[in-house]
């Protein structure tokens, strides 16, 4: 694909950078040495000096159909020129009823109910708020204790950093979270599971029935537990084999709703549409956003079983079921964007296209098990992780400095502590593996 056209760009040193506070970023270290990107087409982002960069990334895990896409471009102008905005409480617009349907055709069977959210975060937060009131309106009331996981990450909403398990998110807010909150181990396990292909095959099950002891602790006062399919943000942790099925045969035990963060994983991020059908275990809820509009324009859903949405319609027709929501829950700009996405990884299959090249991706990646400092990968799907040894005392991290070298060198990456993680858009052919992969050895065997 062409570069998109730079006229107007401006150079990056002729950028301003003292207003924005950054999110995630080291503001200080990043406006030292700032990467700034301007243009994005197909697999590339572009530099305001022109450089091409390969995007391994899909941007924040969520350009699931590469950059630049026309039909979502133009489905976005027609809808701002038609309808800019409608409100959602007590009113309605075609194409939220419409892209709800859409969205329920690509579900698992029996994931007929969506509430629209505007993010991951606020997927969550609906989640634990839905499970919760499900619990109450079936007469279960003292079912308050939400489960989340150690390293797991859920968003920055005062829900999600609740259940969520990454230690620095929650450092600072500690005192202000959420009560009534317990976690599980993480299932990282390198001295088992280090270079494992695909599943782990050590401590599935072990790892799961650490949910019974919560259960022996907390009694019947358990909601819901949450998880990610695969813990992306803390560094793409692949839960061990057995695991998935041994959750979602403890929670029915037990009475707990089980719900899916598939905030990342939803939208072929695994070969599958949703990562509930890779491991063939289906939560009660799951959340998504990113790839939901290709990252185009902020848009999340919750996707749940009727029954779910059942149990809170009842009382008084005129009575509203749930006192939750947000301004722009279904905006018709994003529906468009989202209807419009659907369309692509539909007529392209991009929702299965991960499986075609799940193996050659798996070899390119442990590939590099020999570069300097390697002492784990990890892969599922077209998920990917390369973590290195940490450096004893050291503020910058081997990864920080890997993912500034590979920047430099034509490759956007994530890294995580020390970890460097991949997740290129789904569009990706050989010829952007063998480009990744053989940048990524080079600049690590660079760093010491």
């Amino acid at each position: 694909m062409n570069a998109p056209d730079r006229a107007g760009i401006r150079p990056a040193a002729d950028i301003d950078m003292s207003s924005w506070w950054m999110p995630f970023t080291a503001n200080r270290q990043f406006k030292a040495r700032p990467r700034i990107i301007s243009g994005a087409k197909g697999m590339y982002y572009y530099t305001p000096e022109g450089r091409e960069v390969i995007d391994a990334s899909a941007g924040l895990w969520c350009v699931n159909a590469g950059h630049g896409r026309q039909e979502i471009t133009d489905a976005v102008s027609r809808q701002l020129a038609e309808l800019d905005y409608a409100p959602g409480f007590n009113m309605g617009h075609p194409l939220a009823f419409q892209f709800a349907s859409r969205l329920v055709e690509v579900a698992p069977a029996g994931f007929d109910k969506v509430f629209f959210t505007n993010s991951g975060s606020e997927s969550v937060d609906t989640a634990l708020k839905i499970a919760l009131a499900y619990h109450r309106a079936r007469g279960e009331g003292h079912r308050t204790r939400l489960i989340g996981r150690e390293r797991g990450y859920h968003g920055v909403g005062f829900g999600g950093m609740s259940v969520g398990g990454m230690v620095a998110n929650r450092r600072m807010f500690a005192n202000s979270l959420l009560p009534h909150v317990d976690h599980l181990p993480h299932t990282h396990d390198p001295s088992r599971n280090a270079f494992s292909r695909g599943l782990p095959e050590h401590g599935g099950i072990e790892f799961a029935d650490a949910l019974e002891r919560l259960v022996a602790l907390h009694g019947d006062t358990i909601a819901a537990v949450i998880v990610e399919p695969v813990a992306c943000s803390t560094g793409a942790l692949v839960p061990p084999r057995g695991y998935m099925e041994r959750l979602r045969a403890i929670c029915d035990r037990h009475g707990i709703l089980l719900i899916f963060d598939e905030v990342i994983t939803g939208f072929g991020r695994l070969g599958t549409p949703f990562a509930s059908q890779y491991f063939g275990v289906e939560p009660d809820l799951f959340t998504t956003a990113k790839g939901i509009t290709n990252g185009a324009v902020p848009l999340g859903a919750v996707f749940m079983k009727g029954a779910i949405h059942d149990a809170l319609m009842t009382g008084p027709e005129a009575m509203i079921e749930l006192f939750h929501g947000y301004t722009y829950s279904g905006h018709p700009v994003a529906c468009a964007a989202g209807l419009a996405t659907l369309d692509i990884y539909q007529r392209e299959k991009l929702l299965t296209r991960g499986a075609s090249l799940e193996k050659e991706w798996e070899d390119a990646l442990h590939s590099l098990r020999d570069c300097p400092n390697v002492v784990d990968i990890r892969n599922l799907g077209i998920i990917g992780a390369i973590e290195l040894a940490p450096r004893e005392g050291g503020e910058v991290s081997r990864a920080y400095e890997a993912m500034v070298g590979l920047f430099e060198a034509g490759v956007l990456m994530r890294y995580t502590g020390d970890t460097l993680a991949l997740s290129p858009p789904l569009i990706l052919e050989s010829e952007h593996i063998g480009r990744i992969v053989d940048t990524t050895r080079k600049v690590l065997s660079g760093i010491s």
